[in-house]
């Protein structure tokens, strides 16, 4: 059976491989650099900084062997004032399917979750990729109808979000396997609380990844 490989890398960010094709979600300011090495592809929820480091992803745009980027208009007019290249810049909003090297990916709009009413809500966009694995940045974006999902990247820890709605987002979406990402924010203590709530009362297999560390995806043949 066809799959592709999925690690994470602190924080929001998320690596995806499958025959040698690289594609990075979320590559912010709390994310392992490593996490761009060698990506052919790079996939923005939404501006805020820690999901996209705007200096370190502009000058991976820039490099020779360069990914390509597809992000909210927002991300994408941050990046070219930053020195990325025009050509490798992608703006898209909800609806928009494309093919990200060699990953069938679908853009699902979603508002960023209201973190105060004084705040500002930026444009955000959750991505299912390839049909199975949704990362829905600062939101609980549903899977389209007929979706089913092998891996929800849930996040479980931010001024935008309480855990209640981590667990009743998993159960919303009913993946085969929950990652919690979003908990750079979190200590030793504050993770294990997450994992023994999200994890008990999801209903999903729930699985924390170390960095670098490999889930094998299976993939409809």
């Amino acid at each position: 059976m066809p799959s592709l490989t999925l690690t994470t890398w602190g924080h929001a960010g998320v690596r995806l491989e499958r025959d040698g094709r690289v594609l990075v979600v979320d590559p912010g300011t709390f994310t392992d650099p490593r996490m761009l090495d060698g990506a052919d592809a790079v996939l923005v929820t939404h501006e805020h900084p820690d999901h996209v480091d705007v200096p370190r992803v502009a000058a991976a745009l820039a490099a020779d062997a360069a990914p390509e980027l597809w992000a909210p208009a927002p991300v994408v007019e941050q990046l070219a004032g930053a020195g990325a290249p025009a050509e490798r810049l992608h703006a898209v909003d909800d609806g928009a399917s494309f093919d990200a090297a060699g990953f069938a990916v679908q853009a699902l709009a979603h508002e960023h979750a209201t973190i105060h009413p004084d705040v500002p809500r930026p444009a955000n966009v959750a991505f299912l990729v390839e049909g199975t694995v949704l990362h829905p940045g600062d939101s609980f974006a549903p899977a389209p109808p007929g979706t089913s999902l092998q891996v929800l990247a849930v996040p479980v820890a931010g001024p935008w979000m309480k855990l209640a709605e981590a667990v009743d987002y998993v159960r919303q979406v009913s993946p085969r396997v929950a990652v919690p990402i979003h908990d750079a924010i979190l200590n030793d203590a504050g993770h294990g609380l997450v994992d023994r709530l999200v994890g008990g009362l999801g209903g999903a297999e729930y699985r924390r990844l170390a960095p670098g560390e490999p889930l094998e995806v299976p993939l409809a043949g």
